[in-house]
């Protein structure tokens, strides 16, 4: 049986903001979900999450491979450097994120990410390209900001044949609030994994850990996640 719903790519690496925003698109979209393996420690676990979530939500979903992007800028989820951690007094404190923004930052990985989610939507005629672009990281990550958000837009645009624009439904929430909002929607947040050093259970201390804990605590909601510390 051929579905009648509209065609999207959703940019789904297996952590809590791309399954919070992929789940809200789940009902109206057909869903074709791409997760990379750029040689991050956590890639298995990221995979493995990942095609857990599509399997729930019924989604189409398919595994890249860029090794390559492993090999550039040294990158602390690509490389033997030391993961930074963090105190939760920390995760407000701009100067201290954008050290530790540096050390894990990836050279264009969205870029790259967001321009291959095009070439699958034209090629599958899918209408949006979901991201989990969000306000926490966007104070440290350029990349997930309202303005990077807009450029590719207009990057779209202007280089497409097709009518294709990024939803970025998280875009103007904190961690907290994407807890609520999926929490809300029904998204399966505990089956989400956002570690960077690549344990059977979440760290707990890695920046990732500690904003996805902070998270919950704030909203209420009961986490589910299994953490080390």
């Amino acid at each position: 049986m051929v579905s009648e719903k509209k065609k999207a790519i959703a940019v789904l690496s297996g952590g809590l903001d791309s399954t919070v925003a992929t789940s809200s698109f789940r009902d109206e979209y057909e869903i074709h979900a791409l997760t990379f393996n750029y040689g991050q420690r956590s890639a298995e676990r990221e995979i493995k999450a990942a095609s857990s979530i599509c399997e729930k939500l019924d989604m189409k979903h398919t595994v890249l491979e860029l090794p390559w992007l492993a090999n550039l800028g040294g990158s602390a989820l690509t490389s033997s450097e030391e993961i930074p951690e963090l105190h939760e007094h920390e995760l407000d404190d701009k100067e201290i994120c954008n050290e530790t923004a540096r050390k894990v930052w990836v050279p264009g990985r969205n870029v790259v990410f967001t321009a291959i989610a095009t070439s699958f939507a034209e090629a599958e005629g899918a209408e949006i390209i979901i991201v989990g672009w969000d306000l926490e990281e966007a104070v440290t990550f350029p990349d997930n900001s309202k303005e990077f958000l807009e450029a590719f837009n207009k990057v779209l645009d202007i280089g497409s044949f097709d009518d294709i624009m990024i939803e970025a439904p998280v875009i103007g929430m904190n961690k907290r609030e994407i807890v609520e909002f999926g929490d809300r929607i029904g998204a399966p947040m505990y089956m989400s994994y956002s570690c960077y050093k690549d344990e059977k259970e979440h760290c707990g201390v890695c920046e990732s850990c500690m904003r996805r804990k902070r998270a919950f605590k704030e909203s209420g909601i009961p986490d589910k996640t299994l953490y080390m510390e």
